[in-house]
């Protein structure tokens, strides 16, 4: 029963700490804008699009599909150049 009396008290801070931070992430600005961390995960903006098809792509009359191997060659061939 005496713990109850450490308890309670205990659960009131925590909850009044719960709050203070609720209102210092509102006042921050924390929740403005909540949908642009939702789209950078859908958009990743680290892999660059593969360049697009030249004259040397194409194989009889198609245009061959370029490996993720070929990119990376041709960018680091072009990395070398400059």
């Amino acid at each position: 029963m005496n713990v109850v009396y450490v308890l309670i008290p205990l659960a009131i801070v925590i909850v009044l700490i719960a709050i203070g931070v609720f209102f210092w992430a509102v006042k921050s600005e924390q929740f403005d804008d909540l949908d642009r961390q939702a789209y950078n995960i859908l958009f990743d903006d680290e892999n660059k699009p593969n360049k697009p098809a030249t004259a040397n792509d194409v194989v009889d009359g198609s245009v061959k599909e370029q490996t993720p191997t070929d990119h990376q060659k041709s960018s680091k061939q072009e990395s070398d150049l400059s």
